[in-house]
């Protein structure tokens, strides 16, 4: 389960703290969060209460260093989210665009030990008008960190073209259409199993 604290990206810091352990002690799947988590504290925390993966977006811009010690510290249990608009990286809550490119800040990551990199269009995040697949398959193929796909996959035909570009996605994240019933979840699963 993929969960973000959107007002903890926006203040820097956990905001919805006691609705992520709620959610924890509701369900038995692996889930991974973001938003907000900027320091070795923080992750410590969410590792410790039973967060499988703590993702890290703004602080992989402002402190690459700590990306680096927490992947070490804590083997496949940290992701870096890359936002990017018109493929720039995006922080704090989308709130800046920065001028690195979204493939630079992966690539710089490739001897760091993340499990994953969890990249997002945002003008496609929320929108229903399907995923950016040529920018997130240019990236799977850039760097040999699993990437995540994320932002836009309102349809069974959003899965099957980022299945059909061929790159090496490691998974897809969808969320509006799983609340609005676009995406049957169990045939979403079996498509991309197959």
């Amino acid at each position: 389960l993929h969960l973000v604290d959107l007002n903890g990206a926006f203040a820097g810091e956990p905001v919805n703290g006691a609705a992520v352990e709620t959610i924890l002690a509701a369900i038995s799947v692996p889930v991974q969060l973001g938003g907000g988590i900027r320091d070795r504290a923080t992750i410590e925390n969410w590792l410790e209460r039973g967060v499988a993966r703590v993702i890290l977006g703004t602080a992989a811009v402002r402190n690459p260093a700590l990306v680096r010690e927490a992947a070490h510290a804590h083997p496949g249990r940290i992701a870096v989210g890359i936002d990017a608009r018109a493929g720039r990286v995006a922080v704090e809550g989308w709130a800046e665009t920065t001028d690195m490119k979204a493939e630079d800040l992966a690539r710089s990551f490739e001897d760091a030990g993340v499990a994953a990199i969890i990249y997002t269009d945002i003008d496609r995040d929320g929108a229903m008008e399907g995923p950016n697949v040529e920018a997130t398959a240019a990236l799977a193929r850039a760097v040999s960190i699993p990437v995540i796909a994320s932002g836009g996959v309102s349809s069974l035909d959003d899965l099957r073209a980022l299945k059909a570009s061929g790159a090496p996605l490691d998974g897809v994240i969808s969320g509006r259409a799983l609340y609005e019933g676009k995406i049957d979840l169990a045939e979403a699963i079996r498509l991309l199993e197959d």
